[in-house]
């Protein structure tokens, strides 16, 4: 019988290389060429077995070893699981996982596949029991000395934030970072202060956020500030020249911001209840309708609340019901609900500024004027009004609404609203030119 040799099988290989930090890599030869190179010389011995190298690269280059999520590895395990690789290459185990557990899971994508696992400095076979016993003593190893690494690095931050250091991280408004300390940036720190003390007159996070975004302040990246950005502002102790870790606090070596009396006030009042800080903030604000709003018999309805356990009512109060006087009509309400009557005064005003003949009074009224406001420009604010509205300071909101409501009467049937045409005017006038205004303060 001719009996013939057993053809060599063609086993695909493909190399694997992975480095943790981005350091070194633009150089022209980094250590992920090192791993390659050495993953290639140890496939070219091996040439005679039938090895030989896949033109694909699987790379990562500045990704833990502690995550399965990588895009290099993963295209390493689709090219497995469709039949394109029969080795896997790699210079050290630990290039491939330092966790055991995911080592596991690659295993058992290797083994459904039919695809075994070489280390270049490492000799063993997955594909016996004893080499599999290896594998996870050198996983272990790997595992334990990534865990004592990240153990290690906690310490080092802790301590160097215990001496007051700062460790890198997100640069809060009114600071910069040279020679990798925190010196004070004068001009965001005079806006830091200002949001402090402003905060102290309102008592509002919510309020004081819209008039910031009204006035265009944007925090260290460039984004407008809102009320999550002001809470995160108020209760950093950075401020106060501390350096923190863990909710811990130790003196830094940066220069407070904040000194003791305001950071004191300021937390004081975010000690109190947030729904009777809200209360206090709407009994301070001014009412919207104050000496505009009359009963149709010609009575003042003035400005009242009481209070219910922590909440606050406020209402629009007939002055014959204050001074006990019947009134001449029996029909006409003597106590709206304040909330009530202002929504439906601001829905008239939003009514009246989309309205065309307004659009057409505004614009002729500006060129009487003398005011060079192009026509798209007088429509397009016209049109944002309402935008604009939600964003304005409650004292703001009155100061529009005294400029453009002329009366509001109380009627049997409903609200009579008298609007001031010739106040939109003015109201548009400074609205085209808010950046005038807001550097004059």
């Amino acid at each position: 019988m001719d009996q013939r040799a057993n053809p060599i099988r063609r086993q695909r290989c493909a190399i694997y290389t992975r480095k943790s930090s981005e350091e070194g890599l633009e150089q022209e030869f980094n250590s992920l060429h090192a791993q390659r190179e050495a993953c290639e010389a140890y496939i070219a011995s091996q040439r005679s077995e039938g090895w030989v190298l896949v033109r694909d690269q699987y790379d990562d280059g500045g990704i833990s070893g502690g995550t399965l999520e990588r895009p290099g590895l993963k295209r390493l395990l689709e090219d497995i699981e469709d039949g394109l690789v029969d080795v896997v290459v790699v210079y050290k185990i630990d290039r491939l996982s330092r966790s055991l557990m995911d080592f596991s899971k690659l295993v058992e994508v290797f083994d459904r596949n039919g695809v075994t696992f070489v280390s270049v400095t490492q000799s063993f076979n997955t594909t016996t029991s004893m080499g599999r016993l290896t594998l996870n003593i050198l996983l272990s190893f790997a595992q334990f000395e990534r865990e004592v690494t990240a153990e290690r690095i906690r310490d080092k931050v802790r301590a160097s934030r215990m001496k007051g250091m700062w460790m890198g991280g997100y640069v809060p408004l009114g600071y910069d970072v040279k020679d990798r300390k925190l010196v004070v940036n004068e001009e965001e720190a005079a806006t830091v202060r200002g949001i402090f003390e402003r905060f102290v007159e309102v008592g509002s996070a919510t309020v004081l956020a819209r008039e910031l975004r009204r006035k265009g302040l944007r925090n260290k990246q460039g984004t407008l500030v809102d009320k999550g950005y002001l809470y995160r502002v108020l209760v950093n102790r950075v401020y106060r020249g501390d350096a923190v870790h863990k909710g811990k606090a130790y003196p830094g070596e940066h220069q407070a911001i904040i000194d003791a009396q305001l950071w004191d006030q300021v937390h004081a009042i975010l000690r109190q209840n947030p729904r009777k800080r809200a209360n206090n903030t709407r009994a301070q604000a001014p009412a919207l309708l104050k000496g505009l709003i009359f009963t149709a018999t010609g009575a003042a309805m003035t400005p009242s609340s009481t209070k219910k356990g922590a909440r606050r009512y406020r209402y629009y109060v007939s002055m014959d019901v204050i001074k006990n006087r019947e009134p001449s009509d029996e029909g006409i309400p003597r106590r709206l609900p304040a909330d009530l009557v202002e929504a439906a005064v601001v829905t008239e005003l939003r009514r009246v500024m989309r309205a065309p003949s307004i659009t057409a009074q505004v614009i002729a009224h500006l060129a009487r004027e003398g005011h060079a406001f192009a026509e798209a420009d007088v429509i397009s604010a016209l049109q944002t009004f309402e935008d604009v509205w939600g964003q304005l300071f409650p004292a703001e909101q009155t100061r529009i609404v005294q400029l453009l409501v002329r009366r509001v009467t109380v009627t049997s049937e409903g609200l009579v609203i008298d609007v001031r045409t010739d106040g939109v005017s003015g109201v548009m006038r400074d609205m085209m030119a808010p950046r005038k205004k807001v550097a004059a303060e």
